[in-house]
């Protein structure tokens, strides 16, 4: 604003501004955050250099001129808004667009911003306040951001295989929805390390050690497990991952999948099986047998090969049986050999072999190739025959031909009893879509026989829904790509539909497909689900009427005492028995206390109750309660404190610490009737990630205040409800249930965290977790001074802004009785035009919760800003922490607790004035 020839703009010169400008100016220029006035008729501009980066290339000509030609391009969408404001009306709006041309060309713009109409003396409204921040980069970056993740989700949801996701620690960020529906865990179920526990118990310890191992190294992970489906069973899986690294190169997490493979080792189990019971036939067989792989590298010889040749076993693996042919006939078997390989026509050949003897006899050698369904090799299998003695060798032949072919009968009996009797649904289809062949599953399942399946294409049977998704799970096949656990609805003779789940491979030209009915297990899910959501809604109004139901009850007891006090002083004052007053004032004054105690347990519990921080030694801490807490307990309970040496400090409130403690002794005597023994130990703890994820922390360092006793324990069913609202295993009238609850509150709100560790009979300990403070601690003070209170200096004056008569009338009386000047005021715009006047203040006391528009803290600031040095005392019935700075006030300000003892308020007042 400076250099600017204000006496040529409608506003004049400074030195002639009314007040109310002069004042929105000095807040304005003194903030880093965009703000701009409007002023008069005449919509003058005045702005700060934050506002000023905002309108680009028309600024410094804008200052100074009319709004409307700042923002003549928008002038559509703001000047409804100004109107509004000038009608006396305030706005707030967040992430408003606007095309802009402010330095020349469009421009996409987002903006939050407040506008507010700024009153003249006489209350007229003068002109506009605008307060904003321009939000255009953050919203184009959280668009971004969300259309790549949805991109990312909808790809990920719609795999066919299960997909997860890690950060660079090794926790499981993301989860599809193939792993849910596999599983069976809910969204956030698995997240962290949640997923292990749906490996199988067997295979936990070693997955998650590789997987953390791998993790920590930032190397590749794939290992083979057991995992639990959401109907109990457990299929074997295939779980591989690769690193992600960022920009510099640092490892940031994994992207991996999980593939069930249960059917490949159950056919590789059966491979091996089958391989074990050829191995087991051909060394039964009382002639020589051998195999290749499909390169001809011999791999197996039974047991009569190396019985004839004499040779060890494994001497003639590969090629290392050239010397066991007649010289005359090696060169002719190997020429016969590598035809057979080169061509796949059988191996047949006549030759010479040395007997162990070392004789040559004549043997026929013969081999056939085994083939995929495609025709490709894939091992071949050879006799050696004996033929000195053509008899033998034909009862040889014979022999190994009935073996053969019983075999060959076993097995084509064997795969014809698994086609029938499965209760999946197996098929033969073509790339086209029409069935080529069905098992009876499939009329058993579907209700239509195999001539109806087979007469129409498969699509035609398909949920009208699930046709795109068929299609192109089809499309893919026809790719060659495989399709696991793909899902989609078949409709049944009767109208209605089943869930199939479909496991298809292409292979020639045709798909090959495993099928199951998974409709029983989708009903089940969806049964599962609507009754834990009921489950959820009960729980949640239990708690709601017990809360209330508690609350209620309490309170009507503590307003009887107070309201009937009231009335029988009323009464005896009247009658002019004036010596019983004392009494129900005693009465009176007792239930408020215990009103206002269960005021704070009740904002303990919810979390919003005010605390002062501060770094506190808790072992000086105990150390100064043990001799209360040894005569609270009483003699019949010993009391242990174990402090660790080199404690940590913590940021707590020491006072509501001092409660928690209390309050644990106090429940520690009361589970030991008989007597017995507390021990309060503290102790610095690291919680790494598994140990910090069993108490729902963050890891990092924590110092713990344990408190144990030797008591009758609790079942897992009180430990469960232990922290509930009102509830409470002592008899009717013995406690309100709000002792552990006021005391979760309160750790929760610190940054830490309770754990109860107890069995019944056993005794119970109870620890508080609260975060390290990385500093010295503060010397605990011993408590408030007992002498008299100071009286006020000549002419010391205090302003009382409050919107409750009756506590700016206590405050008042309390500081005329003190001597000093009150001044009172009922909301903030109210209080504001004291601080902004001449007349002098030594202190506010002020509301934090305030009518008008104007809270208590906002309040202050203002007037910090024209009194720099006003020191500020906050009373407030609970914690706004948004005002207050979670805790955080700045130097010369305080805050007290309503309600709160006259003298301690008479203290805190001469404390800060004569500080």
């Amino acid at each position: 604003m400076r250099g600017l020839d204000w006496a040529a703009t409608p506003l004049g010169p400074p030195d002639r501004w009314p007040p109310a400008l002069k004042t929105l100016v000095g807040l304005m220029l003194g903030s880093h955050q965009p703000m701009l006035i409007v002023w008069g008729p005449a919509h003058t501009t005045l702005y700060n250099d934050g506002y000023a980066e905002m309108c680009g290339a028309r600024h410094p000509a804008a200052l100074g001129g009319s709004f409307r030609a700042l923002w003549h391009d928008i002038w559509d969408e703001v000047e409804p808004i100004l109107a509004r404001a000038y009608a006396g009306e305030a706005t707030h709006s967040s992430d408003i667009a606007f095309t802009m041309h402010r330095n020349g060309y469009p421009e996409e713009t987002h903006f939050a911003f407040g506008y507010t109409p700024v009153r003249d003396e006489a209350g007229r409204v003068a002109g506009m306040f605008c307060a904003c921040i321009e939000t255009t980069e953050q919203v184009k970056a959280q668009r971004g951001l969300r259309e790549s993740e949805a991109r990312f989700r909808n790809m990920a949801d719609h795999a066919p295989v299960m997909m997860w996701v890690t950060d660079a620690a090794g926790r499981c960020t993301y989860l599809n929805r193939r792993w849910s529906e596999f599983t069976g865990q809910g969204e956030t179920e698995g997240l962290g390390l949640g997923w292990v526990d749906a490996v199988h118990p067997d295979d936990r310890g070693p997955t998650e050690r590789a997987f953390l191992a791998a993790s920590a190294a930032g190397a590749p992970f794939r290992i083979e497990y057991r995992l639990r489906r959401a109907d109990g069973t457990y299929r074997w899986a295939i779980d591989a991952a690769a690193p992600r690294f960022g920009p510099e190169g640092g490892f940031v997490g994994y992207v991996g999948s999980v593939i069930d493979i249960d059917e490949r080792r159950e056919i590789e189990d059966a491979l091996r099986a089958s391989e074990a019971r050829f191995q087991t036939i051909a060394n039964s067989i009382d002639h020589m047998v051998w195999s290749t792989r499909a390169d001809g590298f011999h791999d197996f010889y039974n047991q009569r090969w190396y019985e004839f040749t004499g040779v060890p076993a494994g001497s003639t693996d590969g090629e290392g049986w050239n010397g066991l042919f007649h010289p005359d006939d090696q060169e002719r078997a190997w020429a016969v050999w590598r035809h057979s390989l080169a061509t796949g026509e059988p191996y047949h050949i006549e030759y010479r072999l040395r007997h162990r003897s070392g004789a040559w006899r004549w043997v026929l050698g013969r081999a056939q190739p085994m083939r995929a369904p495609g025709g490709r090799i894939l091992r071949w299998f050879g006799t050696c025959t004996d033929i000195h003695d053509q008899i033998e060798a034909r009862e040889m032949l014979a022999r190994s031909r009935e073996s053969l072919a019983r075999e060959v009968a076993q097995r084509t009996a064997e795969r014809d009893r698994i086609w029938q009797a499965t209760s999946d649904l197996l098929c033969v289809a073509t790339l086209d879509g029409r069935f080529v062949s069905l098992n009876p599953a499939w009329t058993e399942t579907l209700g239509w026989s195999e001539a109806a399946l087979m007469a129409e294409p498969f699509l035609a049977f398909v949920h009208p829904d699930d046709r795109a998704a068929t299609e192109a799970a089809a499309a893919g096949l026809a790719r060659g790509e495989t399709q696991f656990r793909f899902e989609n609805r078949y409709r049944h003779r009767d109208g209605s539909y089943r869930w199939l789940s479909w496991n298809a491979v292409p292979r020639d030209g045709q798909i090959f497909s495993t099928v199951r009915d998974v409709t029983a297990a989708r009903q089940q899910a969806e049964i599962q689900r609507e009754l834990e959501e009921q489950l959820r809604q009960s729980q949640k109004m239990e708690a709601v009427g017990q809360l209330t139901g508690g609350l209620a009850h309490d309170f009507n007891n503590l307003l009887a005492g107070i309201t009937g006090s009231l009335e029988l002083m009323q009464s005896r004052m009247r009658q002019g028995r004036v010596a019983d007053v004392e009494r129900y004032i005693t009465a009176a004054q007792g239930a408020a206390q215990r009103a206002a105690a269960l005021t704070h347990r009740l904002l303990a519990f919810s979390r919003r109750q005010t605390l002062d921080p501060k770094p506190t030694d808790v072992n000086r801490l105990v150390a100064g309660m043990e001799e209360l807490i040894r005569r609270t307990v009483g003699p019949a309970v010993a009391v242990d404190v174990v402090g660790a040496a080199g404690l940590w400090s913590t940021l707590v409130d020491p006072n509501q610490l001092e409660n928690a403690l209390l309050n644990l002794c106090l429940n520690a005597r009361d589970a030991m009737p008989d007597g017995g023994r507390i021990t309060v130990e503290t102790a610095n703890r690291w919680l790494d990630e598994r140990a910090a994820r069993m108490r729902d922390l963050p890891p990092g360092q924590y110092l713990s205040l344990c408190v144990s006793d030797t008591g009758t324990g609790m079942t897992p069913e009180v430990i469960a409800r232990a922290f509930d609202p009102f509830f409470t295993t002592k008899p009717l009238g013995q406690g309100t249930g709000l002792g552990l609850s006021m005391i979760h509150g309160f750790v929760r709100q610190s940054g830490g965290q309770v754990r109860i560790y107890s069995e019944p009979d056993q005794g119970t300990t109870v620890c508080l977790y609260l975060p390290r403070h990385y500093g010295a601690a503060d010397d605990v003070d011993d408590g408030l001074s007992s002498g008299p209170v100071p009286r006020a200096g000549q002419g010391e004056t205090v302003l009382v802004v409050d919107d409750e008569p009756t506590v700016r009338m206590l405050v008042t009386e309390v500081l005329e009785d003190l001597g000093y000047t009150a001044i009172e005021a009922a909301d903030g715009p109210s209080g504001l035009k004291v601080l902004q006047s001449d007349v002098r203040l030594d202190l506010l006391v002020t509301d934090v919760g305030l009518p008008g528009g104007m809270n208590g803290r906002q309040m202050a600031d203002a007037g910090r800003w024209m009194r720099p040095d006003l020191k500020v005392l906050f009373i407030t019935g609970f914690a706004e922490n948004a005002v207050l700075g979670s805790g955080q006030l700045e130097p010369g300000m305080q805050v007290m607790t309503k309600p709160f003892v006259i003298e301690a308020l008479a203290s805190r007042i001469r404390d800060m004035i004569r500080g």
